[in-house]
């Protein structure tokens, strides 16, 4: 069962500015030939779009792990979350941040959720996640630690 599941897409932003690679491409291939310009030019701009897209990581949340692209958390290793937007959320993937932890940062997204890990052979102290819901994801995430058995 899923509690949260989110994919960290890139902003729509990102997405505008790739489109500076349209004139690039047609500057480069214009004087060889227009045709070829014109199709090099939209086939890099979704190809770049596309790749953007397919490797933007999903975060997920179940009742036995937290799940951010490849990487896995257990729950009952992990601390209680805390979500973060605006300034704090600056501060925390700024001044506040240990050089230690695991990030997950995303451009165009402002909050993070930071989730203490307490398993004491884990070099990380916490994991620091760009979330677009971070209220859900902390909720995803206590929810997930009600029902874990203690130990």
């Amino acid at each position: 069962m899923i509690l949260f599941r989110e994919r960290l897409l890139p902003s729509r932003g990102l997405l505008v500015a790739l489109l500076l690679l349209i004139p690039a491409t047609l500057l480069v291939f214009l004087p060889i030939n227009q045709t070829v310009g014109v199709v090099a030019a939209i086939a890099l701009y979704l190809a770049s779009c596309g790749t953007l897209i397919a490797i933007s990581p999903v975060v997920e949340v179940t009742p036995e792990r937290i799940t951010v692209g490849r990487a896995s958390l257990p729950i009952e290793f992990a601390g209680a979350p805390e979500a973060y937007s605006g300034g704090e959320a600056t501060a925390e993937r700024g001044v506040r941040l240990d050089a230690r932890a695991w990030i997950v940062f995303r451009g165009g997204i402002a909050s993070v959720v930071k989730i203490p890990v307490v398993d004491e052979k884990d070099p990380a102290p916490y994991w620091l996640i760009s979330s677009r819901r971070p209220d859900q994801f902390v909720s995803a995430v206590s929810e997930a630690k009600r029902h874990t058995p203690s130990k």
